[in-house]
C-alpha cells in the first residue's frame, strides 16, 4: 500500500506542478530589504495554480520591479541574480507539458513518466527545490538610533566637555546585493526587514560607535547647537574611518547614506553649566557698556580722595583732584604748554565749588563682578587688566 500510495502521490504532484508560474515580489514597506517571491495564483477571478511552492517550471515568468534584484536559489545556493527590471523567462526548472520547447524536445510521455519515476523514490515529493526572493536596492530610511548613555562632546565654544544624548534616524542602501545576501542576511532567509529590532540591533550598535567618534571630530568646527544640521558632515566623518560603519560596504555590500539628528538633549550637569555660562556672558556684555564718562568720574574722585588725604580737606581735595584730572587729559596738554610760555595772567575768580562726584559704589561693584568673571575663567587675566584700566582710567 505504501508503494502504491507513493505512485499516486507522485502522479498527482507531477500533474499539479506542470503549471507555469508567474513570480512577483511580496510587499515592500519603507524598511523591507528582502521580500520573498510569491506565486500569482489568481487574476481577475481566474487561475488555480496551487502546486508545490518550491517547484519552478520551465517557461515561468519572474517579474523583477525597478529598484530590486531578483535572486533564484537552488539547493546549492544562489543560482542566478537578475539585476535588470522586467519579465524574465526561467529555463532551468522542471519540464512542463505546457511549455512548447519542452514538448518539442522531450515529448509528453517522457515529461510525465520521468518526473513520476523521480518522485516515487521520495514518497511523492520532488527533490527539486527553487526559491525566489527580491532585494530592495532603494534607500532604506527611518532606521532609528539613540545613544544609550551620555555622549561626551568637547564644545570649544563653551570650553568644556558636555554630556549629551542624541536621537535620530539613519539611512542605508544595498550596493552589492550578492555580498549582502551572503554576508549579512542569515542563511535560508528570504524575508528580511530592518523594522524588526533583532535585524537592526548589530547595525545600530556599530553605527553608534562610529557616530560617537564622528561628532567629536566635528566638535573642532561646530558648536553643539549646529550639530543637527551637519548630517552630511557626520556621514563623511564616519566613512573616513576604518572600522564599524565604514566597513559595511566591504563586509556586507551595505552603505550608510545619510544621518538625520532629531534631537540633542543635555545631561542635567551640562545644562546647568551652559546656563551659568550664559548668565556670565550676559554680565560681561552689560559691563562692557560702561560709559567713558563714568570711568572719568571714578578716576577724578580717586585723585580727589588722595589729595584730600594730604590735608586739603574734602571740598578742596575734590576740587583740586578734578582740576588735576582734567589737566592730565591729553586734549588739554597743548593748552597747558601754551599757558606756560605766556606772562602770568591776572588771577581769575575762584570757580564755584563743584558738585559732589557720584558715588563709587557702582564702579567698585563693577570691579567685583569683573573679578568674579576672572575667577570663573570667563575672562583672561589680560582681559581683566584691560577692563580694570578702562574703569579706573589708568
Amino acid at each position: 500500500m505504501g508503494l502504491l500510495s507513493s505512485v499516486f502521490d507522485s502522479a498527482g504532484g507531477t500533474l499539479a506542478d506542470q503549471w507555469k508560474d508567474i513570480i512577483i515580489p511580496g510587499s515592500f514597506d519603507e524598511q523591507t530589504v528582502v521580500a520573498p517571491g510569491i506565486r500569482r495564483n489568481s487574476q481577475n477571478g481566474r487561475g488555480a495554480n496551487y502546486g508545490n511552492s518550491g517547484v519552478l517550471s520551465n517557461g515561468s515568468i519572474i517579474q523583477v520591479p525597478e529598484g530590486t534584484a531578483g535572486f533564484i536559489y537552488s539547493r546549492s545556493g544562489i543560482e542566478r541574480v537578475i539585476s535588470e527590471p522586467g519579465g524574465y523567462e526561467y529555463r532551468d526548472g522542471q519540464l512542463s507539458v505546457f511549455d512548447k520547447q519542452d514538448r518539442a524536445e522531450n515529448g509528453l510521455g517522457d515529461i510525465f513518466l520521468g518526473q513520476i519515476g523521480e518522485r516515487i523514490g521520495f514518497s511523492g515529493m520532488t527533490p527539486d527545490e527553487k526559491r525566489i526572493c527580491f532585494v530592495n536596492l532603494r534607500e532604506i530610511r527611518g532606521i532609528k538610533f539613540g545613544t544609550r548613555g551620555p555622549l561626551a562632546y568637547n564644545d570649544l565654544f563653551y570650553g568644556a566637555d558636555l554630556e549629551i544624548h542624541s536621537f535620530g534616524n539613519l539611512s542605508v542602501r544595498v550596493t552589492d546585493p550578492v555580498a549582502f545576501m551572503r554576508g549579512f542576511v542569515p542563511a535560508g532567509t528570504y524575508s528580511y526587514s530592518f523594522a524588526k529590532p533583532a535585524s537592526r540591533e548589530q547595525l545600530v550598535a556599530e553605527f553608534l560607535h562610529s557616530f560617537i567618534g564622528a561628532v567629536n571630530v566635528l566638535s573642532r568646527d561646530y558648536r553643539i547647537s549646529q550639530l543637527p544640521a551637519q548630517g552630511a558632515a557626520i556621514v563623511d566623518a564616519i566613512m573616513s574611518e576604518d572600522n564599524n560603519a565604514a566597513t559595511w560596504e566591504r563586509r556586507f555590500g551595505l552603505r550608510l547614506t545619510s544621518v538625520a539628528i532629531e534631537s540633542i538633549d543635555f545631561s542635567d550637569a551640562s545644562r546647568e553649566l551652559v546656563r551659568r555660562y550664559s548668565e556670565k556672558k550676559m554680565d560681561v556684555s552689560a559691563y562692557e557698556g560702561i560709559s567713558e564718562h563714568a570711568a572719568n568720574v571714578a578716576a577724578q574722585q580717586k585723585i580727589a580722595e588722595g589729595i584730600r588725604d594730604k590735608g586739603l580737606g574734602d571740598a578742596g581735595g575734590m576740587l583740586f583732584g578734578m582740576n588735576l584730572a582734567g589737566g592730565l587729559d591729553p586734549r588739554n596738554a597743548s593748552q597747558a604748554t601754551g599757558a606756560a610760555t605766556q606772562a602770568p595772567a591776572a588771577p581769575e575768580p575762584a570757580p564755584a565749588p563743584a558738585a559732589p562726584a557720584p558715588d563709587l559704589d557702582a564702579q567698585i561693584e563693577t570691579l567685583k563682578k569683573l573679578k568674579e568673571l576672572l575667577d570663573a575663567g570667563i575672562l583672561s587675566q589680560e582681559e581683566f587688566d584691560a577692563k580694570k584700566k578702562q574703569v579706573l582710567d589708568l
